[in-house]
C-alpha cells in the first residue's frame, strides 16, 4: 500500500425510519440528515432503498399520483443540493419511459445527475417486486466528484453478475442501498454474501439498511462497510437511528475506508426481542394510536406482551385489563396484578361471570340436551375480545392480541376472542421461546426501552404450567404435547418444509406428527384472520407461508 492518500471522501450513512406513504415526512428526513452531515464536512449522503417512499410500498407504489409524488419531491431535493452542500444518494420509485423502477438516484449540483435501477428483483418470501418494478438493465458506475461509484441495489449483491458488471466497467467504490428485513441470524448471511462480493469483485464495499417497523416487517440496520481486504472498519448497531460519516482515502491500490465506530450487534433472543419492541412501536406510533389495551391473564404470553408494549411506548401508553371468570384462579389473580405493579402500566379488572351466564342462558333453549363442550370455553374467550373491543372503541387504544405461534400453529386460539387485536408481538414466537424472552427480560433490556429496569415477570408465571382457564384444572397440555416436542415437530414443518417421514426418522412419534401436521394443516383459516405482528423467523404466518383455504392434500395420504 502507498503511504500517503491522493484524494478524500467523506461518505455519511442515514441509516433510518422512513414511514411509507409519508413523501413530505421522508423529505424532511433527508434535509435533517443532509443538514447534519453537511455539518460534518460530508461529502455524500448515503440513504436506504426506496427511502422516499418508505419500504416496502407494496401497490402504493401503482398509484400514478404517488409516481408523480415522488418525483416533484425528488426534484425539489435534487434542486436543493445546488447550495454547494453534500449530494445524495436516494432511493425512490421513478419512471422513465413509461416504466416504474426501484431506482437509486444521485442528487448533485442542482440536478438529478445519474439514475440506476435495481435488476435483480426478488419474488421470494417477503418480496413481490417483479409485480411492481421493472427489472433495470446492467449498471455501469456513477461519475461523483472523481470517483466512479458502483450502486447495486440490495438484492443486487445477492449473486455475483451485478457486482461483476461495475467492476468490469470501473467502479472504485460500491454504495449499496438497502431495505433488508430483520429475521433471526440475518446479519450473518448478509455479511457472508457482502465478503463474497468483496473477495470477487477486490472492491471495497458499503452496505447501508433502513431501520425500522412496517406493518410486519422489521428492518434492523446494522449497516457497515467492509474494506477490499474484507477488514470491518465500520459497525454500525442495528435497531437504532444513526447518520454516520465515514473517511475514504484513495491509494495507489484503491479505496480504503478508515477506521471508526465498530458497534456490537444484538443476536438471537436479544435481537428477537428488540424487533418485537420496535416492530410494536413504530405500528402504534406511525398508525396514531395513542396507546395500547391488553388482556393480563396472570400468563406468560400476556406478561411478556405487556413487557413488549411497555419497553415500546412506556407504562403510562399501556392499560392491562384482568377479566376472571368463575375459571380464574386466585393465583392468576395474583401474577396478573404482580406483572401489572412491576411494569408500572395501569391495571383494571373486568369481571366476566355475569356476563357468561347471560350468554349461557341466552343460548340455553337451543343448546337443550347437550353437554358442556369448547363451545361454552370460547363464549369466554369472545366475551373477552369483546369487552377489550369495547375499551379500544371507546378510548381509542389498540387491543394488542398475544397469542404466539405455536398456538397460531395448532389452532389453540379462539377466532374473536383472545384472537382480537390490531397487534401481536409474539406471533411469530414458538411457546418456548416466550419462556426465554421473558428469563431474558428479567435479566436485560435492549436500549432506548422505555420500561423499568430488572425482573418485571414473576417467578411463578415462568414455572406454573401454562393454561387458558377456561373450564376446572385445565393445562395446555391436555390438548397439545409438552411444548418443547410441539416446537421442534412445527420448526420443522413450518421453517423447513421436512417430510414427515423425516421428522420421524428425527425421532418423533408418527402418530404425533401426524396429528400435529393435521392441525397445522386444519387451522390455515384461523391464520388468515390473525392480527399482523412481527416477523422474526424464517416462515412467518402470512407474507412467507401462503397456503390454500381449501386445501385437501394430506402428506402421505
Amino acid at each position: 500500500m502507498s503511504s500517503t492518500p491522493a484524494d478524500q471522501l467523506l461518505i455519511a450513512f442515514a441509516q433510518l425510519n422512513p414511514v411509507v406513504g409519508d413523501i413530505a415526512g421522508n423529505m424532511r428526513r433527508v434535509r435533517e440528515a443532509r443538514a447534519l452531515a453537511g455539518g460534518q464536512g460530508a461529502d455524500l449522503v448515503v440513504f436506504t432503498e426506496l427511502f422516499l417512499a418508505g419500504y416496502p410500498p407494496e401497490d402504493l407504489v401503482l398509484k400514478p399520483a404517488f409516481q408523480a409524488a415522488c418525483r416533484r419531491a425528488v426534484e425539489e431535493l435534487a434542486a436543493e443540493t445546488a447550495d454547494g452542500g453534500p449530494a445524495l444518494l436516494l432511493g425512490a420509485p421513478w419512471v422513465e419511459d413509461g416504466r416504474l423502477y426501484n431506482a437509486a438516484l444521485l442528487l448533485d449540483g442542482g440536478a438529478v445527475a445519474a439514475t440506476r435501477f435495481k435488476v435483480d428483483l426478488p419474488t421470494y418470501g417477503v418480496f413481490d417486486e417483479k409485480r411492481l418494478f421493472t427489472p433495470g438493465p446492467m449498471p455501469g458506475p456513477m461519475a461523483f466528484r472523481g470517483v466512479r461509484l458502483g450502486v447495486p441495489v440490495c438484492e443486487d449483491i445477492w449473486s455475483p453478475d451485478v457486482v461483476e458488471c461495475l467492476m468490469e466497467t470501473g467502479a472504485e467504490i460500491l454504495l449499496i442501498p438497502n431495505g433488508s428485513p430483520y429475521r433471526r441470524d440475518v446479519q450473518d448471511a448478509r455479511l457472508n454474501v457482502a465478503v463474497a462480493r468483496v473477495v470477487e469483485s477486490g472492491l471495497p464495499l458499503a452496505y447501508v439498511n433502513a431501520v425500522g417497523g412496517q406493518d410486519e416487517l422489521v428492518f434492523d440496520g446494522g449497516s457497515f462497510v467492509l474494506n477490499a481486504d474484507r477488514s470491518l472498519p465500520v459497525q454500525l448497531p442495528n435497531f437504532q437511528e444513526r447518520v454516520r460519516i465515514t473517511r475514504w482515502e484513495r491509494w495507489a491500490d484503491g479505496w480504503r475506508c478508515e477506521e471508526g465506530a465498530r458497534a456490537p450487534l444484538l443476536a438471537g433472543d436479544e435481537a428477537d426481542y428488540a424487533a418485537c419492541v420496535l416492530g410494536l412501536r413504530d405500528y402504534v406510533e406511525k398508525n396514531g394510536f395513542p396507546g395500547v389495551v391488553l388482556g393480563l391473564s396472570g400468563g406468560i404470553d400476556s406478561a411478556l406482551a405487556a413487557a413488549m408494549a411497555v419497553d415500546a411506548l412506556g407504562p403510562a401508553r399501556v392499560h392491562g385489563v384482568m377479566l376472571p371468570s368463575r375459571f380464574t384462579s386466585d393465583e392468576s389473580l395474583a401474577d396478573a396484578a404482580a406483572v401489572a405493579q412491576a411494569l408500572g402500566l395501569r391495571y383494571d379488572i373486568l369481571p366476566i361471570g355475569q356476563a357468561v351466564e347471560a350468554l349461557e342462558q341466552g343460548l340455553a333453549p337451543l343448546f337443550a340436551g347437550r353437554g358442556r363442550d369448547v363451545t361454552e370455553e370460547n363464549l369466554q374467550s369472545r366475551l373477552r375480545g369483546t369487552l377489550l373491543m369495547a375499551l379500544s372503541n371507546k378510548f381509542g387504544a389498540m387491543v394488542v392480541t398475544t397469542g404466539n405461534k405455536s398456538e397460531m400453529a395448532t389452532g389453540y386460539a379462539t377466532l374473536y376472542g383472545d384472537m382480537n387485536g390490531g397487534f401481536n408481538p409474539l406471533k411469530d414466537l414458538y411457546k418456548t421461546q416466550v419462556f426465554r424472552l421473558c428469563a431474558l427480560r428479567n435479566r436485560w433490556k435492549p436500549a432506548g426501552a422505555l420500561g423499568p429496569d430488572g425482573a418485571v415477570i414473576p417467578d411463578n408465571i415462568l414455572t406454573k404450567p401454562p393454561t387458558a382457564e377456561l373450564r376446572e384444572n385445565q393445562t395446555d397440555q391436555d390438548s397439545l404435547p409438552p411444548y418443547e416436542v410441539l416446537d421442534a415437530i412445527l420448526e420443522r414443518l413450518v421453517e423447513r418444509e421436512m417430510p414427515l417421514d423425516a421428522i420421524i426418522t428425527d425421532g418423533f412419534e408418527p402418530a404425533l406428527v401426524a396429528r400435529v401436521e393435521r392441525l397445522l394443516t386444519l387451522a390455515e383459516y384461523k391464520r388468515r384472520q390473525a392480527a399482523p405482528g412481527v416477523k422474526v423467523t424464517a416462515r412467518h404466518f402470512g407474507r412467507d407461508r401462503r397456503y390454500p383455504l381449501t386445501n385437501r392434500f394430506r402428506e402421505g395420504a
